[in-house]
């Protein structure tokens, strides 16, 4: 297998994580949504919960991205 052909599959590999951020994403704000229908008082007390999940989930998508360019252009 040449060099080139292996550097694109590993990169490939790399952004499943991007998937999985996606996912992760969504549960989190749906369950957000889902939880403040219930309890609208209890909403804003929870959304600074919520952005930092996001934010966490969303380095991990960043670092999946990073790993991918580094595999393809290193």
């Amino acid at each position: 297998m040449e060099i080139e052909s292996a550097k694109l599959i590993g990169a490939g590999l790399a952004t499943i994580g991007v998937a999985g951020a996606g996912v992760g994403i969504g549960i989190i704000f749906g369950q957000y949504v889902s939880g403040s229908m219930r309890n609208p008082a209890a909403a804003p007390k929870v959304f600074g919960n919520v952005l930092l999940g996001f934010a966490l989930t969303e380095a991990v998508a960043l670092y999946a991205l990073v790993m991918a360019f580094l595999i393809m252009f290193g």
